[in-house]
């Protein structure tokens, strides 16, 4: 059953109602300034007017129901208003009041949901929205917005964090400012989706703390997708500490921002690290949509640009390619022979205010790509005359017209380009970007692939506490899996092993530990068991024969994810991915062929791909081990964690040599 409310009265209202004193003048003077052509009603008990505005006495008086409502009073009358708003028919209410659930009122809060019934309300806790397309504001503050006719949305889980964003100076057209307070009713995916639903809107920027429901929100990235609007986001709290990291290495691996960032690759979502480039990444969005293509050109009149390209752009992850036999003969006509013809390309100056040589150049390293940067800093217009920059900014427009790819003038520093010149180049379909680390940044985003058609994470399952099952009944289930291990037997003392049919050397572990190698609980090497020492704290012993043909060592781990529904991380083995940090993280359900590109991402992946003439490992065979482990863990809802540290891989095939499994004790 579809259970989204409307919101579209509230978004886009045509009568606006506020409630308080001081906070009703605020949202009254706004939509003034705006210019909101829809009757603004303040609600005051005592008051004859505000600014000017006669005040109805009660909700009663109200000519009619109203689209929507801005609800500035205390949080407990704001429950009644609410009750009230929703018997009358309004359209949508704005609870601003805070000291809810924040403040151990969470009674109070569902409460307020309850009044509210099918009548939509943001927050409580929150601040607003702003809809500069039909100047209609239910915000009681400043904010630095115009008017537009059409642009991006913007929605934050923090209100400060979004007025900053209002007040850019950097051309990026901003069609809706949404907060979300505490999202008792209306969430996440509900929001984005309404105001995504306005033809006018073109891209949504998001700074969120956290995401509600997982699938929803892959959902809306789908459809977004479809409809030909980017999604960016800045998320923020990635260094939390992983609930269970102590538990395991993928624990400590999957934990925090690891998850929610493959979740928004995963769903097709550009994420960024910081507001700059959630701005920038916006105005590639708006204008060109998502999915710019990678192979990118660099064009500048300086050796030093150019070598500032080059390195910030490996930094970013881009790479540069040089240009074909057929550019550098034309380009060659135009520059001369002292022109060094690269990518990035210094075309020097000889060209300088000569617009149809310039316009040559900027075309004919433009053909070749699938976007440009034009490095260029048009001078301060209060300071000094930029006249001379005209033939460079027209050709790289002009460059844009001819090929039908996207034209990009990059000014190395924020504010070396001038608002009312980005919003007219914007508004002529080119997007200048402000500073060059954040270009690279932004661009980069902005090639972000689509998900996986049809792609949702798995629900969220009940956890409690959970129980270490010891190594050797975990391996006993990989092996109904599937999985290979070591032969091996087990005992509960070290006297009692019988090692007799194994082929010495052999690993010899204490059962019990989740951690073995820091409780000191892993001997290799061993030739007679019976004459080892006894392992403090062990709970039985587990003697298995060496594996002496590995090429190779890696971590897979699966757990439950209490957001995500459940993550796949992958690594080299032993401690090294921990290390280093070079692990990549899955959320489930993941395909073979994903799996196999995540580890191509590992930045030790040549060691496993025949580095410097070593054997190649069989990652065909981690792929099918890590299949199998999300089969294991899809089937049997009691499974908390599975981590196999080290999969041994041979040249042909895999063998688990470590292995723990965490089984919840108790179901719901």
């Amino acid at each position: 059953m579809d259970t989204r409310r409307d919101l579209s009265r509230l978004l886009r209202p045509r009568s606006i109602a506020v409630l308080g004193a001081g906070w009703a003048q605020n949202v009254i003077e706004q939509c003034r300034k705006m210019g909101f052509d829809g009757p603004v009603w303040p609600v005051h008990p005592t008051r004859d007017d505000i600014v000017g505005v006669p005040c109805r006495r009660s909700l009663a008086d109200l000519p009619d129901a109203p689209d929507a409502v801005f609800i500035g009073v205390n949080r407990f009358a704001t429950v009644e208003v609410v009750r009230e708003l929703a018997a009358m028919g309004a359209g949508g209410a704005i609870c601003f009041a805070s000291g809810w659930e924040e403040a151990g009122e969470a009674g109070l809060q569902a409460e307020l949901v309850a009044a509210a019934a099918t009548m939509p309300i943001l927050g409580p806790n929150c601040y607003g929205v702003i809809n500069y397309l039909d100047g209609a504001l239910l915000w009681p503050d400043q904010h630095g917005g115009r008017r537009v006719e059409r642009g991006v949305a913007l929605i934050s889980q923090s209100s400060n964090i979004v007025i900053n964003l209002t007040m850019q100076a950097r051309g990026l057209p901003v069609a809706y400012v949404a907060c979300l307070g505490n999202a008792a009713q209306v969430g996440l995916a509900d929001l984005a989706s309404a105001v995504l639903a306005d033809e006018r809107v073109t891209a949504l920027g998001l700074y969120i703390e956290g995401i509600d429901d997982a699938p929803a929100f892959a959902a809306l990235a789908e459809a977004a997708r479809a409809a030909g609007k980017g999604i960016a986001v800045v998320k923020s709290g990635k260094t939390e500490a992983s609930r269970a990291a102590a538990a395991s290495h993928t624990g400590a691996l999957a934990g925090g921002g690891a998850a929610s960032s493959a979740f928004l690759r995963q769903a097709g979502v550009a994420e960024v690290d910081t507001l700059g480039a959630l701005i920038e990444t916006l105005k590639i969005l708006h204008v060109h949509g998502p999915g710019i293509g990678a192979r990118l050109c660099s064009l500048s009149c300086s050796g030093g640009e150019a070598g500032l390209v080059a390195d910030l752009g490996a930094r970013a992850g881009v790479i540069f390619e040089p240009p074909t036999a057929t550019q550098k003969e034309r380009l060659g006509a135009v520059l001369g022979p002292l022109v060094t013809l690269a990518n990035p390309l210094d075309y020097h100056t000889f060209i300088w205010g000569d617009g149809p040589r310039t316009e040559a150049v900027f075309t004919t390293m433009l053909e070749g790509y699938d976007a440009g940067i034009y490095i260029i800093d048009p001078p301060r217009p209060d300071r000094c005359d930029p006249a001379s920059f005209e033939p460079a900014i027209a050709a790289i427009e002009a460059a844009q017209a001819a090929t039908g790819k996207p034209a990009f003038p990059v000014a190395s520093l924020p504010e070396n380009f001038d608002e009312a010149r980005a919003i007219a180049m914007i508004a002529r379909g080119v997007v200048p970007l402000m500073g060059l680390e954040t270009a690279l940044e932004a661009l980069v985003a902005a090639q972000r692939a689509p998900g996986r058609q049809g792609w949702r994470p798995w629900a969220v399952s009940a956890t409690g506490a959970a129980a270490l099952i010891d190594e050797a009944q975990a391996k006993a289930t990989l092996v109904q899996a599937g999985i290979a291990v070591p032969r091996g037997v087990t005992a509960d003392s070290l006297s009692a092993l019988d090692a007799r049919g194994l082929t010495a050397p052999f690993a010899l572990k204490g059962l019990g530990f989740a951690h073995k190698t820091e409780a000191r609980a892993v001997r290799l090497g061993v030739t007679d068991p019976a004459a080892e020492a006894e392992m403090p704290g062990a709970q039985g012993y587990l003697c298995e024969e060496m594996v002496r043909d590995g090429v190779a060592e890696i971590l897979i781990g699966l757990r439950r994810d209490p957001v995500y529904g459940a993550t796949l991380t992958l690594g080299l083995g032993g401690v090294t991915a921990e290390l280093l940090a070079d692990t990549v993280t899955l959320v489930a359900p993941v395909t073979g062929p994903e799996i196999a590109a995540a580890l191509r991402r590992l930045r030790l992946w040549p060691l496993l791909d025949g580095w410097r003439g070593r054997p190649r490992a069989d990652t065909g065979a981690a792929v099918e081990a890590a299949l199998a482990l999300q089969a294991m863990m899809a089937g049997d809802p009691a499974l908390v964690e599975i981590e196999i540290n080290p999969l041994i891989l041979r040249e042909k095939g895999a063998v688990a040599v470590d292995a723990i499994l965490w089984r919840q004790t108790w179901t719901t």
